[in-house]
C-alpha cells in the first residue's frame, strides 16, 4: 500500500508534463525560407530564427507561401528536439494561392 502511494502522484505528475509539453503556439513572422526538401519553412521571431516542420497534408502547399511575406502561423510546440509542427497558417502580406491552410486544406 506505501508503493501505492508513491507511484500513484509520480504518475499523475509525469501525465501532466506529458500533456503540459504538446501546447499549441502562434508565430507572426515573416517566410524567411522554404525548405521543400526537407518539409520544412524557417521563420523568425522575438530576434531568434528558427525551423518550424509542414505535416503532411500541408508538404503540397508549402511552395505557395511567399517568401518575406508576414504569416501567422499556429504551431504544436513538440518535445524531444522535434520541431515545432505546423497546425494552420494564414497569409496576412504577399500573394499566395493558398492564404488559409486549415491543417488538412487550403482555402
Amino acid at each position: 500500500m506505501p508503493y501505492l502511494r508513491t507511484i500513484l502522484p509520480t504518475f499523475c505528475l509525469f501525465y501532466f508534463v506529458a500533456l503540459a509539453s504538446a501546447e499549441d503556439k502562434s508565430f507572426y513572422s515573416p517566410v524567411i525560407q522554404v525548405d521543400k526538401d526537407n518539409h520544412r519553412v524557417l521563420i523568425s521571431t522575438l530576434g531568434s530564427v528558427f525551423y518550424i516542420e509542414v505535416p503532411e497534408a500541408g508538404q503540397p502547399h508549402m511552395d505557395k507561401l511567399p517568401v518575406s511575406g508576414l504569416v501567422d502561423f499556429v504551431v504544436e510546440m513538440r518535445g524531444n528536439g522535434q520541431l515545432p509542427l505546423i497546425k494552420t497558417w494564414k497569409v496576412k502580406s504577399g500573394e499566395s494561392t493558398c492564404m488559409f491552410f486549415n491543417g488538412k486544406e487550403c482555402k
